[in-house]
């Protein structure tokens, strides 16, 4: 799973990362003549230019994760910034557009069409007549038969990450003419438009070594706007330059440097002239906002500017006081210190004033992933309601409100807001109502104030644990009490987010063990419990629920480290709702790089926050994530990407029927009603769409929060100074970056 920022689909699902009975599922959304996709929640934020107002030349210096350890982004250790770089300097067929669809790329694609369907469907690309190679070379059809044979599974001497839709083709073949490449399909696929994007040349996919070893590090035929100039490891950057090859418009920049550069490292690189653009968290765009601000003198002090006006004051109280000297000396010591921090600050400030944020919402949301291996969360009751004890619009607004953004909760597993597939189909598992949840609880044999075994001490005695996950209770802490931070960014993980903190509202709050290892029940003494089916006291809707002497605990696991506040905000409050059906959630804290290995893809958790991107493509890219995991031979389950263990054999049915409908309209149904099975089960809540907040110079164009759509690296630049209002960048700190 991807950790920060969102690429193509080439390598969305790869590096990403229902048991449910016979449910009535309530009728799709979006019946009538009102289209259930909608419209995309945020648009792209890109301070869009006519390409006549942006100056020729320049670098852009671009933030990026990593410098990537593979150029290929068919091979398992590709991340976003491979996909990053595949999309500047290589063909893709198809993009996509600003509502997260696939559309004809004319740079490379004059036309394609399914021209058959039986006995088997064909597909005939015809190319761009000018599309090229940088040796010169025409793309063909020979590139395409590389790739499917490279890609299609039938030879492991190649190390490929995956092959779907590759698998489905029979033969690749030149068609009437050098443009024209015939694609005949063993099975129909409905997806055909995800292949040969982005396309390698016969150079990389004709032969395993140059598969495996030959691209990892350098490109050395490309055929994009940019290619590849050099991978410099000790710099901690990739270098692009213009293609003196490239057929279509020209790329107003010279250069682009993708930088690898830590998220709390990047507004000191923002400042010091170093970078041009990179995506921040909600405290780096605070503060580039507020320096974006007309300053006066009667702006309160902040920062270290307000510590180091208290310093000076303790100094002279110090002085006037009589300290001695010792003291005083400290005391001076502290306060240059403070100074030197705060003219700092103070300089940073103003740098970030050439700087504004772009912000709209990645194509992707973060869920809450209630693992159905084992455990209490085993029962499809349990699972359920957890899942209707959540009030999604509030968490939903705990992250994206703060930060200016549409703050609506998310309603498909396999789509957002303005995709096609789009439909909210979150009622097939119900509104949120805490009273049907104690109910769903009760039927399941969790009872309010039921008698609790007295635990032993864990870490000398394995004996009567809580009920929930058996995995180590390390680093484990109670989630309540802390106060919500407000910080609106997903954090770090695509795969993820964060701010956990618990959001008490104390009368309301359940009570917890009283240490004698009984539950207390509203007012009841501990010990005193009714006969089963007598009336509960007071205050029972929200007393802690037990069985078969064990409470209901859940393991609530999330990343540590920068960026991890938005997830424990929300896990914060995820916890105090489960409390309020009698339900603890124990927050665990892990380890960073850790955290998907070793924790969400083993299966060591109950609850988990990570995200899954969508994409055009969902029948394809989204099976493995949520398909029925099978025995392997070897006793082992394959679970694929459904980190949940949670699928059913009618979900799985649904999508091998979506992947070989080529009706548009008929595949959107059935992927819609994938999505409602997919609800039912409540392997999987899907809560928010994540924020994308950038940086961006003041006088860079066509760049910074994309939203749904690919970049067109060709039309990013620099204002002409002609161009720029009067509150462009006073001045990029780079004579390369044309301001």
């Amino acid at each position: 799973m991807s950790h920060d920022g969102i690429g193509p689909r080439a390598v969305l699902r790869s590096v990403a990362f229902l048991t449910a009975g016979m449910l009535t599922v309530p009728a799709l959304a979006g019946c009538g003549s009102e289209d259930p996709a909608g419209e995309p929640l945020a648009g792209a934020d890109v301070a869009a230019a006519d390409r006549s107002d942006i100056a020729d030349g320049g670098t852009l210096r671009w933030a990026v994760d990593t410098v990537p350890d593979t150029l290929n982004t068919f091979q398992a250790d590709a991340d976003t910034t491979t996909a990053r770089i595949a999309e500047a300097v290589l063909p893709s067929m198809y993009r996509t557009d600003g509502r997260g669809r696939a559309v004809r790329n004319a740079d490379y694609l004059a036309s394609a069409d399914v021209v058959d369907t039986e006995p088997k469907q064909v597909v005939v690309y015809r190319l761009a007549q000018q599309a090229v190679w940088s040796d010169g070379r025409e793309i063909g059809a020979a590139d395409f038969a590389a790739q499917w044979r490279a890609l299609s599974g039938k030879d492991t001497a190649y190390w490929t990450a995956r092959n779907a839709g590759y698998d489905r083709i029979e033969k690749v073949e030149r068609g009437r003419n050098d443009l024209e490449v015939k694609v005949t399909f063993s099975r129909p696929y409905a997806d055909w438009k995800s292949l040969f994007s982005p396309l390698y040349p016969k150079e990389v996919m004709g032969a395993p070594d140059s598969f495996n070893d030959g691209a990892r590090k350098k490109l050395k035929v490309t055929a994009g706007p940019f290619t590849v100039d050099k991978v410099d490891t000790k710099e901690d950057e990739v270098v692009l330059t213009r293609n003196p090859r490239w057929w279509g418009r020209a790329a107003r920049l010279q250069k682009i440097v993708l930088r690898a550069v830590p998220h709390d490292k990047r507004v000191s690189a923002l400042s010091d002239g170093t970078l041009d653009l990179a995506e921040i968290d909600p405290e780096a765009a605070r503060r580039i906002t507020v320096a974006a601000l007309p300053q006066d003198g009667n702006t309160p002090l902040m920062g270290p500017e307000a510590d180091r006006s208290a310093a000076d004051a303790l100094h002279s109280w110090a002085v006037a006081n009589g300290s001695d000297e010792d003291a005083a000396d400290e005391e001076i010591s502290a306060r240059e210190k403070l100074r030197k921090k705060a003219e700092k600050y103070a300089r940073q400030q103003k740098a970030l004033g050439g700087f504004e944020v772009r912000k709209s919402l990645e194509p992707a949301y973060t869920q809450l992933a209630l693992n159905g291996a084992e455990g209490p969360l085993s029962d499809e009751r349990v699972r359920r309601a957890v899942a209707r004890a959540l009030d999604r619009e509030d968490l939903a607004g705990a992250v994206l409100k703060p930060l200016g953004l549409p703050a609506e909760p998310v309603g498909s597993h396999l789509a957002l807001s303005g995709q096609a597939a789009y439909s909210d189909s979150s009622g097939a598992l119900g509104k949120p109502d805490a009273k049907e949840a104690r109910a769903l609880l009760s039927d399941a044999g969790w009872v309010p104030g039921g008698p609790v075994k007295e635990e032993k001490d864990s870490k000398k005695d394995e004996g009567e644990e809580a009920a929930g996950s058996e995995a180590d209770k390390e680093d484990t802490k109670d989630s309540g009490g802390s106060e919500d931070s407000g910080d609106g960014d997903d954090g770090t993980y695509v795969v993820g987010e964060d701010d956990g903190r618990n959001h008490g509202t104390g009368d309301g709050k359940a009570p917890h063990d009283s240490g004698t290892g009984q539950l207390k029940q509203g007012g009841a003494p501990a010990g005193a419990y009714a006969p089963k089916g007598t009336a509960a006291p007071a205050r029972a809707d929200t007393a802690p629920v037990a069985k078969d002497g064990k409470a209901l605990v859940l393991r609530f696991v999330l990343p540590s480290g920068p960026g991890s506040k938005t997830l424990e905000t929300v896990a914060g409050r995820i916890a105090e709702m489960l409390e309020r059906i009698g339900i603890r959630a124990d927050i665990s804290q892990v380890d960073n790089d850790s955290y998907f290995k070793d924790h969400i893809a083993s299966g060591d958790f109950d609850l988990a926050l990570y995200s899954w991107p969508a994409t055009a493509f969902p029948a394809t890219d989204a099976r493995p994530v949520y398909s029925k995991p099978v025995p392997a031979a070897d006793g082992s389950l394959n679970v694929e990407q459904n980190w949940t263990r949670v699928g059913t054999d009618q979900v799985d049915q649904l999508f091998d029927q979506a992947i070989a409908t080529l009706d548009d309209s008929e595949r959107r149904d059935l992927i819609r009603k994938a999505d409602s099975r997919i609800w039912a089960a409540a392997g999987s809540i899907p809560l928010y769409q994540r924020p994308q907040l950038v940086a961006a110079r003041k006088n860079l164009a066509n760049a910074g929060a994309f939203g749904f759509a690919t970049p067109v690296y060709e039309d990013m630049g620099f204002l002409k100074k002609s161009a720029q209002g009067p509150e462009g960048s006073p001045g990029a700190g780079n004579s390369d970056s044309g301001s």
